[in-house]
């Protein structure tokens, strides 16, 4: 149940306010403060979803409340409420961390549309700072081959800028784990990192899901919902399987790129975002080029930065690397003591054929950590490691 705080010192404009919004939406639990000494108190005591705050004020003008907020709770989103002779201060206020501002009087759908939206993006602020808690491990590339090493360079000269990155290979071979990567080491590893799986979203919802929707855009669209690339705002997307995305929505994503604007499916509003792309596919994009299924405009906007990751019967000597570090993750998740592989155990193994790459050696390596005995031996892999 999202809760608002209106701060406002006329009783006539509060009592709109409270009125227009309780009406708007019966979830929404409307609070009021009469100055904004009273609000900074409330907004101590409680969490609000959305503060909506007058500018001019006695006690405590609404800038000061706005300073006063960013530093104690500075995911609250705050509207400001300007007089005409405001103007200015209110475009100020943007400067100062507030989401948007409304003049005075309200324009009704205004003000109601920008408290679905300001409503939107608290939510996608609580979801991120869930997704960062679950990803909060680090990742890291384990290998030492030509292959790999020569991918750890590209990734510490590339992080640190904002240049967009097509990470190709099989699937099973860590493209996802690249992506992190790229992520972690940037300046935008503060912010969110976004997983889009291309693949598994059908191509009638994928624009929905990317860019967000309005209210009545289509059947099930009962309310505004922001979109991924708002959620990635300051931080990272990634549009993994891009290569299975349809053309209408290569489309969008390519006015994105180009203009760092994105609209919401049923909108004609423009919304502003700050999105470093990072892409993957395990097509052949220019042979998808030459058959109509991808764009090349949009290829040549994601591809500034080509890594291409190896499968796994092509970097064989990592293998025992990645042997043990699966065993030893294998062994703390289960709480178990790590087991040891024998020197013919890990040779039969880098000799295996990985259809399934990286995945498949993971899985491989479980399997015999869990029937093998104390030391997983030759007879352990010959016996498991196929089935």
């Amino acid at each position: 149940m999202p809760k608002i705080l209106v701060i406002e010192d006329e009783a006539a404009i509060r009592r709109v306010l409270v009125k227009i919004l309780s009406e708007e939406n019966d979830t929404y639990q409307v609070e009021e403060a009469e100055d904004g000494l009273v609000g900074i108190e409330k907004i101590k005591k409680e969490d609000y979803d959305l503060v909506l705050c007058d500018i001019k004020m006695p006690k405590m003008d609404g800038v000061e409340v706005l300073e006063a907020v960013k530093k104690i709770k500075p995911e609250t989103p705050m509207v400001m409420i300007s007089g005409h002779g405001d103007l200015d201060t209110a475009v100020n206020t943007m400067r100062l961390g507030a989401f948007d501002y409304i003049s005075k009087p309200p324009d009704l759908n205004r003000l109601l549309n920008t408290v679905r939206i300001a409503l939107d993006r608290k939510e996608l602020v609580v979801e991120n700072k869930m997704l960062k808690k679950k990803v909060s491990k680090n990742y890291k590339m384990i290998g030492e081959s030509d292959a790999i090493s020569h991918i750890k360079e590209i990734i510490e000269k590339v992080a640190q800028t904002d240049a967009r990155v097509l990470i190709t290979g099989p699937n099973g071979t860590g493209k996802e784990l690249v992506a992190h990567w790229l992520h972690q080491k940037s300046q935008r590893s503060k912010g969110a990192m976004i997983e889009v799986n291309c693949a598994a979203i059908p191509s009638e919802l994928i624009e929905s899901e990317l860019f967000g929707h309005v209210k009545g855009a289509f059947t099930s669209a009962n309310k505004d919902r922001a979109g991924k690339f708002e959620a990635a705002n300051g931080g990272t997307i990634f549009l993994d399987e891009i290569g299975d995305m349809s053309l209408s929505a290569q489309a969008k994503v390519l006015r994105a790129l180009q203009e760092s604007r994105i609209q919401r499916v049923g909108s004609d509003k423009d919304i502003k975002v700050n999105v470093r792309v990072v892409a993957a596919t395990n097509k052949n994009l220019k042979k998808e080029i030459e058959e109509g299924r991808f764009r090349e405009d949009l290829y040549h906007r994601l591809a500034v930065i080509l890594i291409k990751v190896p499968a796994l019967n092509e970097r064989r000597d990592d293998i025992p690397l990645l042997i043990e570090y699966f065993s030893k993750k294998i062994a703390d998740e289960q709480g178990t003591a790590q087991k040891n592989f024998s020197a013919k155990a890990i040779k039969l193994l880098q000799e295996y054929d990985w259809t399934g790459n990286i995945r498949e050696l993971r899985n491989v390596v479980e399997r015999l950590i869990i029937l093998g005995e104390k030391e997983v031996s030759e007879k352990d892999v010959k016996m498991f490691a196929s089935k």
